[in-house]
């Protein structure tokens, strides 16, 4: 079977995780920031936040722009769960916008619209989440203007698009958006295992994230939000001179206190467990440095299939002159009235002929857990045209030209071509 994704591991990869194995560190020691700075300075960003997995970045960005009850969030339906859900875990409501039958990116024309009726009904959404859908980036440029018009704030779902670009910048600069999510699962571009980073230019929303992904515990001072150490021995009160007994209730001013020592710490958020480790760092340390030749082998396989698909029923991506994708998927989409087959017949065929090929995505909003929210089938028209015709090919750095050939081969023998009716 040619998988339609798949992680490219060579011997330095190991060697960084036995590395970090051998060492005093495996969860949280240098090698985590070592990778926040990487990525960081290859995005041309001002702070990244690690975690363990996109969604989990997704959801800590949510909380870091204080998404929550009575609040909305507005995404793609075309694009996993995870960019809808987040919204649900901060006890926000979820709304969709449709995609551009082009890019399969949220439409800002769809966008504009749906502001403008939000506005007249006092609507309007609080975060709005494009997805750079297949690696290609969107049109942040006119969600930007339409954020500075309509007031509302932008995250960027990066989750398929680290190593592409954007008008000649990579992907993650947080040029036109408050956070960019990137996701480092095994199919994607680089990989941790599991894992996941959040990028932002803004300290405050980092210093939040970084808070979040670990229990709401810190051990920095200055963000300590009780008045001093509950310790055995008295404290002296600024405005009095008897001294205070441990263990009592703090008063509203601080103490006039010694350093708090080294075991010290504080929760001052409902945090989570969302840190990643040092072992998955080390791998994405390794992995970063051949991050543009992942991105190169994949672009060089997608213009081969361009080519070799030329002649068949489908519609290879179109790719926008402003951005540069990192290809995760080659996604085609079927012309079924040509064919006379429908995608299931497709993709079972190559199914049993040894093609991985997959499906991404069903429309969020079609799931049953959506539909009991009361979204429906018939919302988002050119989101659910593309499902019915959509196929994702096999695409990975390790994919050969002769496995890129079988995928071609099954498909030719379904598809009726110039020179054939079918199979």
């Amino acid at each position: 079977m040619i998988p339609y994704g798949k992680q490219q591991i060579d011997q330095s990869d190991i060697d960084a995780v036995v590395e970090v194995l051998k060492s005093d560190f495996l969860t949280q020691g240098p090698m985590v920031p070592r990778f926040e700075q990487t990525i960081a300075r290859y995005c041309g960003v001002g702070d990244a936040v690690a975690v363990n997995s996109g969604t989990s970045a997704l959801h800590i960005a949510c909380l870091a722009l204080d998404l929550g009850p009575g609040d909305t969030l507005w995404t793609s339906p075309i694009t996993f769960v995870a960019s809808a859900n987040c919204a649900l875990y901060c006890g926000a409501k979820v709304d969709f916008v449709d995609i551009d039958p082009a890019t399969y990116n949220m439409s800002p024309e769809a966008l504009e619209e749906k502001l403008k009726q939000a506005r007249e009904s006092k609507s309007l959404p609080k975060v709005v989440v494009p997805v750079h859908m297949c690696g290609q980036p969107c049109n942040m440029e006119a969600i930007h203007a339409l954020a500075q018009e309509y007031d509302f704030r932008v995250i960027e779902d990066a989750c398929h698009a680290l190593g592409g670009k954007y008008k000649q910048e990579p992907i993650g600069n947080c040029r036109y958006s408050d956070i960019t999510i990137f996701s480092f699962h095994p199919v994607k571009i680089i990989t941790t295992g599991e894992g996941g980073m959040a990028v932002t230019n803004d300290q405050t929303l980092a210093e939040r994230m970084e808070l979040l992904r670990s229990h709401g515990i810190t051990r920095n001072v200055t963000t300590y939000g009780s008045m001093g150490v509950r310790e055995s021995g008295s404290k002296t009160h600024p405005y009095a001179h008897t001294p205070i007994p441990p263990y009592t209730n703090t008063p509203k001013h601080p103490y006039i206190d010694t350093p708090k020592p080294a075991y010290y710490y504080e929760q001052i958020d409902l945090g989570f467990n969302y840190r990643m480790t040092d072992i998955q760092a080390a791998l994405g340390i390794s992995q970063m440095k051949r991050l543009d030749q992942f991105v190169a082998r994949r672009s060089q396989l997608a213009a081969r299939y361009d080519e070799l698909l030329s002649d068949l029923p489908v519609t290879t991506p179109w790719q926008h002159p402003n951005g540069s994708s990192a290809w995760h998927l080659y996604v085609v989409r079927l012309d079924l009235e040509k064919m006379n087959l429908t995608r299931r017949q497709v993709f079972e065929y190559l199914r049993k002929k040894g093609i991985g090929i997959n499906v991404h995505y069903i429309p969020v909003h079609t799931h049953p857990y959506y539909q009991a929210m009361g979204f429906e089938w018939g919302m988002f028209p050119e989101s659910e045209k593309y499902y019915q015709e959509a196929i994702t090919l096999p695409l990975f750095p390790a994919m050969t030209e002769k496995e890129q050939d079988r995928v071609v081969d099954a498909l030719k023998r379904i598809l009726p071509t110039e020179h054939t009716e079918g199979h």
